[in-house]
């Protein structure tokens, strides 16, 4: 008997009444990944395709796969945060701490709930150095690694290629990751440095070719966009295939796995090409 008084006496003294043995992380506790989502709002974004952006944004978060390898690594949370950008740049989510569901529904249901940053031209440069000066740097807690998201349906019409990569330069010399997920959407009538690259299920026209290849917005955030510790394109086939491409780039992105060549995830965006050219939407 005095032995159990004795536990009972430890038990109180490091673990007092109402104290919860299992308790969250503190506040300042490092995460898995921090990953910051760059979303698009220019001029060629109309009201229905930002509602797409944003409503894909949110349901790639609220996917049970994605949600697992939010909170599958090791600290078992993850820091996110918004971004939308066009001539200028404005942080519409701060730094939030995802360490579970209840977390994530929340956050989903803010991104729904974003209002729209206004804007007209499609200024990546600015975007980035405006990531590597007031948001990366305040990223509250230390992360195994620090990952872009930039979404996007045009190239740089502000300051050009060359200071899209030169801000790109200084944002992976940080220890950032810089991933891509061009729309390729937009008229084809239209020259390329307008912002409008292949519209699904449209011909191109002949202007659309360099050496018989078709222009799409890939090749360009592949040379001027992306960059750092095993970067890589995932591209969506016009906006309604937004959502899907996120979910599935969420998923690599956080799991840091990269997307093979003929594998799952390439094979089904390669799919949706096909059904796009063959005027499925």
């Amino acid at each position: 008997m005095h032995a159990i008084r004795l536990f009972l006496l430890l038990v109180l003294t490091f673990f007092p009444a109402g104290r919860v043995l299992a308790e969250p992380a503190a506040e300042d506790a490092p995460v898995d990944v921090a990953l910051i989502v760059s979303i698009d709002v220019s001029g060629s974004v109309n009201a229905q395709r930002y509602l797409l952006q944003m409503d894909g944004v949110a349901g790639a978060l609220e996917d049970p796969a994605v949600a697992a390898a939010m909170l599958g690594g090791p600290h078992g949370s993850i820091m996110f945060a918004m971004v939308e950008w066009s001539e200028g740049a404005k942080t519409v989510i701060p730094w939030t701490r995802l360490a579970s569901r209840t977390d994530i529904s929340a956050l989903a249901a803010r991104v729904r709930r974003t209002p729209r940053a206004p804007g007209e031209f499609t200024c990546l440069a600015h975007m980035m150095a405006y990531v590597h000066d007031l948001v990366a740097p305040t990223l509250p807690v230390k992360a195994s690694r620090v990952v872009m998201d930039v979404s996007g349906d045009g190239i740089d019409n502000c300051d050009g290629d060359d200071a899209t990569g030169a801000r790109r330069d200084e944002l992976v010399a940080t220890g950032l990751t810089i991933n891509g997920l061009p729309i390729n959407d937009g008229d084809p009538d239209e020259p390329l440095r307008a912002g409008a690259f292949r519209a699904p299920g449209r011909p191109f026209e002949n202007r659309m070719r360099v050496a018989g290849v078709i222009q799409t917005l890939e090749p360009w955030y592949r040379r001027y966009v992306i960059g750092g510790s095993a970067a890589f394109l995932l591209p969506a086939h016009g906006y309604g295939d937004f959502s899907e491409a996120i979910r599935q780039k969420f998923t690599m992105e956080i799991s840091a796995v990269r997307p093979r060549p003929g594998g799952p995830a390439m094979r089904l965006r390669e799919s949706a090409n096909i059904g796009a050219a063959h005027g499925r939407s």
